[in-house]
């Protein structure tokens, strides 16, 4: 490696792994001699430690429990120009790396996502087929645009990316959280298809389809919260606003033949509704203007670090 090249950090955050880890290193260490790679342990019952020590991994230990932890930790602690971040499994396929940090370097991207494809039958089940395609098709339509996986952990980031990225997920949902940034700060980023192994004989996936799927889905609906204030609160507005007018009409009705109105709670609660909606709406526009200053603030942080490759 000559002076000018980027500096790469392979990151593994791993749980229970014995089995797969060190196939997982050896595969990084062979595509990327070049590279550090670093093992971030989220308190294994197994070997794990041991046998990614013995494959020759840098080993940390990261305490509080969930991927997200993992990633908040490894991306505060690790400093490189490029990251190469999958999972400790042996599911992706190492030598894909390089293609990935060249498409990188090339077009000059922040993130670029292998995109899996699946090598066996049993690589991916069918419920997270079915899952990650909606789930895509969700942010694709709460955001604008999306990516073909979004829930792919093989990933590689330029140091702004990283350095720019306030991770805030605990768990699985980590992934949906980082496409979210990417898209919001309106980020260069490319896909490139990678194989998809099926596990090894002992290794066991960590992910509970429904557990987590739900804890994705309420990370989609915060995130929209946070980052698309007046329309969430304009949907709530526009809700209240049409049970109040449901409600009025017969009010309405009632009023224009008897010129009385009968019924005071009804007319309470639509008056309520009514408040309700308006609340909403301002504090739609209130939320806005705080999101676009720190959107602002993140790009800020995003900007202080050089562009990938050429413009490095």
């Amino acid at each position: 490696m000559t002076d000018s090249s980027p500096t790469i950090a392979v990151l593994l955050p791993c749980y229970n792994e014995e089995a797969a880890i060190a196939q997982t290193v050896a595969g990084f260490r062979a595509a990327l001699p070049d590279a550090r790679i670093y093992v971030y342990d989220n308190n294994s019952s197994d070997r794990t430690i041991a046998v990614a020590r013995a494959a020759g991994a840098i080993v940390r230990i990261e305490r509080l429990q969930g991927k997200g932890a993992v990633v908040r930790r490894m991306f505060a602690d690790v400093d490189a120009d490029i990251y190469v971040m999958a999972d400790g499994d042996a599911t992706y396929d190492a030598s894909v790396a390089p293609a990935l940090i060249a498409r990188m370097l090339d077009e000059q991207l922040d993130m670029v996502v292998g995109s899996r494809v699946h090598e066996a039958a049993d690589a991916y089940r069918r419920g997270h087929q079915f899952g990650n395609r909606a789930m895509t098709g969700l942010l694709a339509r709460l955001f604008g645009r999306s990516f073909t996986d979004i829930f792919s952990g093989y990933r590689v980031f330029s140091r702004r990316f990283v350095k720019s990225f306030p991770v805030l997920s605990a768990g699985f949902e980590i992934e949906t959280e980082i496409s979210v940034h990417a898209l919001e700060l309106k980020m260069p980023v490319g896909e490139i298809e990678t194989p998809y192994f099926a596990r090894l004989e002992g290794s066991e996936s960590k992910l509970n389809t429904y557990r987590d799927g739900f804890r994705i889905l309420g990370t989609i609906a915060t995130l929209y919260r946070i980052e698309r204030p007046i329309l969430f609160f304009g949907v709530i507005a526009g809700l209240l606003a049409a049970l109040a007018v449901i409600l009025a009409i017969p009010l309405a009705i009632t009023y224009m033949q008897t010129h009385t109105v009968p019924r005071f709670p009804t007319a309470i609660l639509v008056t309520g509704l009514g408040i309700l909606a308006a609340l909403s709406i301002f504090t739609g526009l209130i939320l806005d203007t705080v999101v676009r200053g720190r959107r602002e603030m993140r790009r800020l942080a995003y900007l202080a670090h050089k562009a990938p490759g050429n413009g490095g």
